[in-house]
Formats: C-alpha cells, sequence, structure tokens
C-alpha cells in the first residue's frame, strides 16, 4: 500500500413538503433524487456487500433529506411517482413501437428500472430509504455523517449562537435517528471560517471537509498539502478537497461525464413529446419537467442533434473511465509519497446528486471504481474515520476561511440577486438569540406553550438560514418559491418571538407552524446561546 483515496458524497435537498396541494413541482427534487441518486446508491452497496468487494465511501445525509425521507406523506407521493413512470413507460414501449422504433428497446429498459425501483423500495427497503443508509454503515461499506442542520451558510451567520444552533441540533438529530454520534459534520458549501473548529469540537466533532484553498493558505503552510488533513487547535481534522480528483468527475467539459456516450441530461421526453401526450406526468399547471425518461446521449456539445442513448455503449465507458480514475489516483499518490512522512491521502468530496441525477451513469462508474481498485494494492479506498484511526496525529493548524463555491469564498451567497436576505436573517439570529437569553435567565423556565414557541422559532429561523435559497436566487432559478420560503420563515420567527414577549401563546397559529415543518422534533432552543 502507498496511499490512501476518500471518495465523500454529500447528499442534501433543502427541506420541501406541501401537504396542502396534491402536487407540488419542488417535491419532485426530492422524487427525482431518489430514483436517480438514493436508491442506486443503496443499491450498488448492497451488491458491493454482496460480493465481498473492499472499499468504503463516505456519505453525508442532511437532516432535511433524512426528515423528507422519513416522512409518510412524501414516501406515499414517491410511491405515486414511481407510479406513474411505470405507466409512462408503459405507453412509451406502445408508442415506440409504431413511432419511433429506435427507442422502442429503451422505453422497455425504463420500464424494467422503474418497476424494480418501485419493488425494492416498497418490498426490500420497507420504503426507509434512510434506515438502508444506516444498515450500510452498521456493514461498514459506507461511513455516514451528518451535515450542518439545514445546510447554513456558516460564514456568513451574525452570532456563534446560530452557527452552534444549526451544529449541534443537526448533530443530536442524527443521534436521535440513526443511534451513533456522527464522528464527521459536512459544512454546508464547505464554507468554514475560523472560529467554526471550536463549535465542532464542542459537539465532539472529529472532522469536517472544506476546499484545496482552506488548506493552503492555514495559519502554517501545510506540510504534507492536500495529502494530509490538519489538526485545529480544537483537536477537530479538516480535509482538503483535491482540484485534480475532483475535476476529472465533476467537470461536464474536461471531465468524464462529457463523454459522448452518456445520457444527455436536457433531452427528456417531458420536454420533448406534445404537451397533450405527457401532460398526465407534467407539474398540472401546464410547466414541463424532467419524467426520467431520455433517449440520447451526450453525443456532442454545442448541438441539439443528438444520437439515441445505448447503455452498453455507457457501461463500456464507465468501465474505462474507473480504470483511468484509479490509475491517476495510483499515479497521484506514488508521486505524492516521495515527499511526505505519511501515506498520502486523496480526498474526493462531491455532491451526492452528481452521481445519477445529473450523471446518470455516476453510480455505475463509483460501483466500477471499487471493483477496479480491488485489483490493485498501492491505493486503499478508505473513509476519514478509518484514516484518522490509522494516523491520528496530523499538523495542528487553523484552515483559512473558505468555500467551495464560485471563486472560491462568499460572493454565490451574498451578492446581488440575493444580498437582501441578510439584514433580515441577521435580524432574526440577533432576536432569537436575545429573547433565548432572556429567557434562560428567569427564575422559573416558561410554560410548555412558550417553550414550544421558542423552539418552533428556532426550528423557523434554521429553515430560512438554509444556504439552498441563496443560491437559488443567485442562480436564477425558482426565484419566487426560494424568496418566499425565506421571507415565510423570518416572519414566522418574529410572529412567534412576539407571541413569547407578550407570553401568550396562539396555539392555533403555533400547531398549523409546527405541522408544516415536522423537522428536528427534539430541537432545544437552549441552544442558541
Amino acid at each position: 500500500m502507498i496511499g490512501f483515496c476518500q471518495l465523500v458524497l454529500h447528499a442534501h435537498l433543502p427541506f420541501v413538503r406541501h401537504p396542502e396541494h396534491p402536487f407540488f413541482m419542488e417535491e419532485h427534487w426530492l422524487f427525482e433524487a431518489m430514483s436517480e441518486t438514493y436508491l442506486p446508491l443503496v443499491a450498488l452497496g448492497r451488491r458491493l456487500d454482496r460480493d465481498g468487494v473492499p472499499g468504503t465511501l463516505t456519505v453525508s445525509l442532511s437532516m432535511p433529506l433524512v426528515s423528507m425521507l422519513d416522512d409518510p406523506l412524501l414516501r406515499e407521493r414517491f410511491d405515486g411517482y414511481l407510479s406513474r413512470l411505470v405507466r409512462l413507460a408503459e405507453e412509451e414501449i406502445e408508442r415506440t413501437r409504431q413511432e419511433d422504433p429506435a427507442f422502442h428497446h429503451l422505453a422497455h429498459w425504463y420500464h424494467r428500472r422503474f418497476v424494480e425501483q418501485r419493488e425494492m423500495f416498497d418490498r426490500e427497503l420497507g420504503r426507509d430509504v434512510a434506515g438502508a443508509f444506516a444498515a450500510l454503515h452498521r456493514s461498514g461499506r459506507i461511513e455516514l455523517i451528518t451535515c450542518v442542520g439545514t445546510h447554513g451558510y456558516l460564514p456568513l451567520m451574525s452570532t456563534d449562537a446560530s452557527r452552534r444552533g444549526q451544529i449541534r441540533t443537526s448533530c443530536e438529530a442524527f443521534e436521535d435517528r440513526f443511534g451513533w454520534r456522527s464522528r464527521g459534520v459536512w459544512m454546508g458549501e464547505c464554507a468554514y471560517v475560523p472560529g467554526v473548529e471550536q463549535l465542532l469540537a464542542d459537539e465532539a466533532v472529529q472532522y469536517t471537509f472544506v476546499d484545496a484553498h482552506g488548506i493552503l493558505t492555514a495559519s502554517a503552510p501545510a506540510v504534507r498539502g492536500l495529502y494530509a488533513p490538519l489538526s485545529a487547535p480544537s483537536g477537530v481534522c479538516f480535509f482538503g478537497r483535491d482540484p485534480e480528483s475532483s475535476e476529472q468527475v465533476w467537470s461536464a467539459e474536461s471531465g468524464y461525464p462529457g463523454d459522448p456516450r452518456y445520457r444527455e441530461f436536457y433531452r427528456d421526453v417531458g420536454f420533448d413529446r406534445p404537451y397533450e401526450a405527457i401532460a398526465p406526468y407534467v407539474n398540472p399547471d401546464g410547466v414541463r419537467m424532467h419524467t426520467g425518461i431520455k433517449y440520447y446521449r451526450v453525443t456532442a456539445r454545442g448541438t441539439d442533434d443528438k444520437a439515441p442513448w445505448n447503455p452498453d455503449w455507457a457501461m463500456d465507458a464507465v468501465r474505462s473511465h474507473a480504470a483511468d480514475f484509479v490509475r491517476r489516483r495510483r499515479a497521484q499518490v506514488s508521486a505524492a509519497a516521495e515527499g511526505i512522512d505519511l501515506p498520502p491521502l486523496v480526498t474526493s468530496p462531491y455532491d451526492a446528486e452528481l452521481f445519477g441525477h445529473w450523471w446518470f451513469e455516476g453510480p455505475a462508474f463509483l460501483e466500477a471504481v471499487l471493483r477496479e481498485a480491488a485489483h490493485q494494492d498501492e491505493v486503499v479506498f478508505t473513509t476519514p474515520g478509518r484514516y484518522l484511526d490509522a494516523y491520528p496525529r496530523q499538523q495542528e493548524a487553523t484552515p483559512g476561511s473558505s468555500s467551495w463555491g464560485e471563486d472560491g469564498y462568499h460572493k454565490v451567497w451574498l451578492d446581488s440577486p440575493n444580498a437582501w436576505i441578510r439584514p433580515f436573517l441577521h435580524d432574526a439570529e440577533c432576536r432569537l438569540q436575545a429573547v433565548v437569553r432572556r429567557t434562560l435567565d428567569l427564575d422559573d423556565p416558561p410554560n410548555a406553550a412558550l417553550e414550544r414557541a421558542l423552539n418552533q422559532a428556532a426550528r423557523e429561523l434554521m429553515l430560512a438560514q438554509a444556504s439552498d435559497w441563496a443560491f437559488i436566487l443567485y442562480t436564477g432559478t425558482t426565484m419566487d418559491y426560494a424568496a418566499a420560503r425565506t421571507r415565510d420563515h423570518v416572519e414566522g420567527v418574529h410572529r412567534l418571538l412576539d407571541m413569547v414577549d407578550a407570553g401568550a401563546v396562539d396555539e392555533d397559529v403555533l400547531e398549523l407552524m409546527e405541522s408544516r415543518s415536522p423537522i428536528f422534533p427534539g430541537i432545544r432552543y437552549a441552544n442558541w446561546v
């Protein structure tokens, strides 16, 4: 063995749940990710366990995502989503038999896939996808960790109380759900500012991740570069993202996903077919959307003239790229080993949804990487916890402020389309901290209704702080929804704190707010001091 590589998959979606609507387009963010990413990741882990293939993955599940995966309403709606896809595939089988024979075999392929996924979700997993990830953790296939709260952007919060509330609440919720304390925590957007390391240490967090320049601009030169973590004075270790392996997988231009044999993301029957033909499978308001049935491959960039997708050709590309990835990691650790005193470690973190949703063949690539790696002994695919167990003593230094967003710092979450949200969030953060401190200073604890109102105010603040809303405003996608969610949650904080200040809680309003956000059931307002 010469060195290590750790593949880290960060799975997160903002908390979206709208029981008041029979169909809500943003809920489909979850359904698409479940079908294209989360179920395939579980399936590949189970296959690797079955075949005794060595190698592990690290998976970070945010608690908003876990809450949605566990929610009975969303589970039922996802089952209906899969059933609609089965029906759509059946219609496509009949249509392509006459109209598009070149796609007939693909229609059958999709039908088999959706039927198998429904069987897996309903019968094999008992609809418990989060529990399936936990089972893979217990088997040693993955190392399962949590994420900061609602994926809040820590550097732009105005108080340590807000940062602490986000970190502590997610760690407690993860332990309540899975039965063990998360050794690591993913910081939303890999966003770090000095001082956060102590808040992480206070929750017994052993490690987290930053982008490369967070390590390279640390308080002391990183003597092992990016090939080992830095240990902050608090004891928390920071693993730096490796640019080379990231580029090979992230980039649609220079990376593997741009190969012409892979499935084209943007050509979907939800957009290609006449509206009346696909109306039962898209937004009832008439907005077209992805269905998951895509017949074309990348073919060539910069053209709409796409050739049919061939799954066998795509799997040939997967095997070739997996072999290339392992070969490059072997060369990388071999070169790095000559200059450092520990076996070099390559840290390769990605958004989990890249694999399957954006790059359809991505889960097959991950599986092929671990199978390919089993045939060599120079690079071991490990996890942060296992690495630190073997090499607990690391160089002490504090990373530099950083994120993995555009240009490496904070502009994506503080720019002209979204800068307006910061004063509103800061006012709510400061007010909640002040009310909590005043409440804790009282001789008598608050009554049950006031305690519930304070807990719900903290919950509303966490939901408002999700980095997703600022990101959506920056990228200009579902901007109205993101703005409304931010405003509604901030207004909810103030409405609840008005009740606390007045000493009288409108329990009908409180119950409605609690029912709309069944997340973090064990939240404790006292964390916001």
